[in-house]
């Protein structure tokens, strides 16, 4: 961090009326910081914010304090300079610096740095309070022997440093510090002005030298800036840059290498390269009539062929400078196109590019001349835009082949990314539904859960009463065995359906006789019906069919269905059971329909009604969501298939809804039992 220390100010008449500040200080104690501040506020409004702002505050903390010496330090960012405003009492004004060079494990040793703070300093303010002291000791004239410091803070971060040295040993007093303290904020403030007048100032420096580069370089490039050809460009700048230098003859050659490995090779190497000239300006004189034409364009010769280019590559790049030909022309060659006994004064300027040679700029006088280094300063830079011009234009052109291509690979990665999103938000969607299934399904298992346990726990409860008659004991217990049926039953489902879906089961197939079967089920349905007003009826083949299936699905499954029929049939209406026989595909096939007359099921709802936690909307019947996702569950079990219809009921509000069971008649281990026999 460099540093920028000020000479303390001549005032003498402000030490004078500073000087009985001190006692002040002892004969009114509660006025001191009061006082100290209004001073220090006066000072900020009447006072410029420069280095003398804060010259007169450290006078004023200085005489205030009574101290030899007091260092107002404004800790700049590291990418600036720190400013420190000092000020020390007549006694030493006139003493030189100290030339002892301290360290500063030496100083700390040295000084008692008292906190100011209630609460403890930080690391960053102990670094701050260091740093200032590393530069003001500099400027001291006798090293210090105690200094009472505190960080300024401005909207949170240290700002600067108030440092009240000693050059000799003092033991710093409470009211010392809590004064420093108080008044910390105003100095704060101040050195935030001077900071950000200080910022401002060297912003504005900043500027006026940008604006003046800016100046030079538009004048340098506006040709590069326009939306000109390439070759129109280069024709008007060889011409700008030729007459504002007095040249007589300008022209651009460009190269085209012939070696490819020639960019690893050392750059004092020549290289076999073509040159060709492509543009050209010259002067309107009798001897070389102006000519803006493409007189010499496409005329080329090698590298080999001209001495003066040969120059370019064994100085490393650097440009050719030849007052006079004529006085050269015995020891270096030059190609008949640079025309040198016509124009002896020659400078040739590479065009490069990243260590690469793209060309030359070349500029001719017919007259001896000696190049000024501002002039070579000026074609250098018209040399650096030409060749990023060339650059970009051979980019531009790499750029355009290129166009079709990402423009057909992007327009693929948006429809690609379209999709992406399209699928992303039907996750969302459904991890939203999944959650508010999740809501549900914790509400009816609490609910499934709950219930019971409280049924069973009253029942239990009243048991223990004295004097239960016996009529009511066996009700107490016959309400414990429905719950706790109740609750088996959940579980037992729960780990059925688990059980299913880990296909960790293997069905154990047996024969049955499917009418008597379903007689059997229907008819212990009948009382749950008929208190529902419900009646069932049965369609059956006059020929009882015989099906291979495992009895418990199968019974669950059907139990299932006539639950469900039973909850949302509506009242005085009819269950229908049908089962018929057919042949599909050469297998044969049990089909089964359970329709019941009630809500319709939407097409939205029909795609869902069999994931288990999920019930249609709006229907309040109790009940956990999982009978149709266990029912569909065991159909698959038994290799069998299971799905809805709801058809409107006209001039009704009503819809038949039909599940459909189809189950193969024989498993595949009796199809080749049979076919063995």
């Amino acid at each position: 961090m460099k540093k920028r220390l000020s000479s303390p100010p001549q005032c003498p008449d402000d030490v004078d009326r500073l000087q009985s500040y001190p006692v002040k200080l002892m004969q009114h104690p509660e006025e001191p910081a009061h006082q100290l501040l209004q001073q220090i506020n006066q000072i900020i409004a009447n006072r410029p914010a420069t280095i003398l702002m804060l010259q007169d505050m450290a006078k004023l903390l200085g005489v205030a304090f009574g101290v030899d010496c007091c260092l107002v330090t404004v800790m700049s960012e590291p990418s600036t300079e720190a400013t420190i405003a000092s000020w020390c009492t007549e006694e030493y004004l006139g003493l030189p610096h100290s030339d002892g060079i301290f360290s500063m494990e030496q100083l700390l040793m040295e000084l008692h740095v008292v906190q100011c703070a209630a609460e403890p300093l930080n690391i960053e303010d102990i670094s701050t309070i260091q740093k200032s002291l590393e530069i003001g000791c500099q400027s001291l004239p006798l090293p210090i022997k105690a200094v009472l410091a505190i960080p300024t803070r401005f909207r949170g971060k240290n700002n600067g440093v108030i440092s009240l040295i000693k050059f000799q040993p003092h033991s710093w007093t409470q009211s010392e510090q809590q004064l420093l303290k108080s008044i910390e904020s105003s100095c704060a403030i101040a050195v935030s002005q001077v900071a950000q007048s200080q910022l401002i100032a060297a912003q504005q420096q900043h500027l006026q030298k940008s604006d003046q580069h800016q100046s030079l370089i538009k004048q340098l490039t506006i040709l590069s800036r326009s939306n000109l050809e390439l070759n129109q460009m280069l024709q008007l700048a060889i011409a700008s840059t030729a007459e504002s230098l007095q040249a007589d003859r300008g022209l651009f050659i460009m190269l085209k290498y012939t070696d490819p490995l020639f960019r690893t090779r050392s750059k004092k190497q020549i290289p076999n390269a073509r040159a060709t000239i492509v543009r050209e300006w010259t002067r309107d004189i009798q001897a070389y009539p102006t000519s803006t034409s493409d007189t010499l364009k496409d005329q080329s010769f090698v590298i080999s062929e001209c001495g003066l280019c040969q120059r370019v590559f064994a100085e490393s790049g650097k440009p050719v400078v030849i007052n006079d030909y004529t006085e050269q022309k015995d020891i270096l060659t030059a190609t008949p196109l640079l025309a040198v006994e016509q124009f002896p004064a020659v400078l040739l300027m590479p065009l490069e590019s990243q260590g690469k040679v793209l060309g030359f700029l070349v500029l001719q006088q017919a007259v001896a001349r000696s190049w000024q280094s501002a002039e070579l300063n000026l074609v250098e830079m018209v040399c650096a835009q030409v060749s990023n011009a060339i650059i970009q234009s051979q980019t531009l052109r790499q750029v355009q082949n290129l166009v079709d291509e990402r423009t057909a690979k992007l327009q693929s990665s948006l429809e690609l990314q379209a999709k992406l999103h399209e699928r992303t938000r039907q996750y969302v969607e459904q991890l939203r539904e999944l959650n508010v299934l999740k809501d549900e399904f914790l509400s009816n298992m609490s609910d499934r859960l709950r219930y019971p346990l409280t049924n069973m726990l009253m029942s239990i409860r009243n048991l223990r009463l004295p004097g239960i008659a016996p009529e009511r004991q066996n009700r107490y217990f016959d309400i414990l065995e429905q719950e706790c049926t109740k609750e088996i039953n959940l579980i037992n489902d729960l780990l059925t359906l688990q059980k299913l879906e880990s296909q960790q089961a293997t069905p154990q197939f047996e024969p049955i006789d499917l009418n008597t079967r379903i007689q059997d089920l229907a008819a212990s349905f009948e009382q749950k019906l008929a208190e529902k007003s419900l009646s069932i009826t049965l369609d059956l083949p006059e020929d009882s069919l015989k099906l291979q299936t495992e009895v418990e699905s199968f019974d669950r499954i059907l139990q299932e269905l006539l639950t469900n029929a039973c909850k949302y049939s509506e009242h005085d209406t009819i269950v229908d059971l049908q089962a018929t026989h057919q042949v599909n595909q050469l297998v044969d096939q049990v089909i089964i329909k359970v329709t019941n007359i009630g809500r319709g099921i939407s097409s939205e709802e029909a795609t869902y009604i069999f994931d288990k936690f999920r019930r249609g909307k709006g229907r309040w019947t109790p009940g956990t969501g999982l009978g149709l996702a266990l029912a569909k569950s065991l159909v698959q079990h038994l290799n069998g298939t299971i799905a809805v219809e709801s058809m409107q009921i006209s001039d009704s509000d009503l819809s038949k809804i039909c599940f459909t069971l189809t189950l193969p008649q024989f498993s595949n281990e009796s199809k080749l039992y049979s076919e063995s026999d």
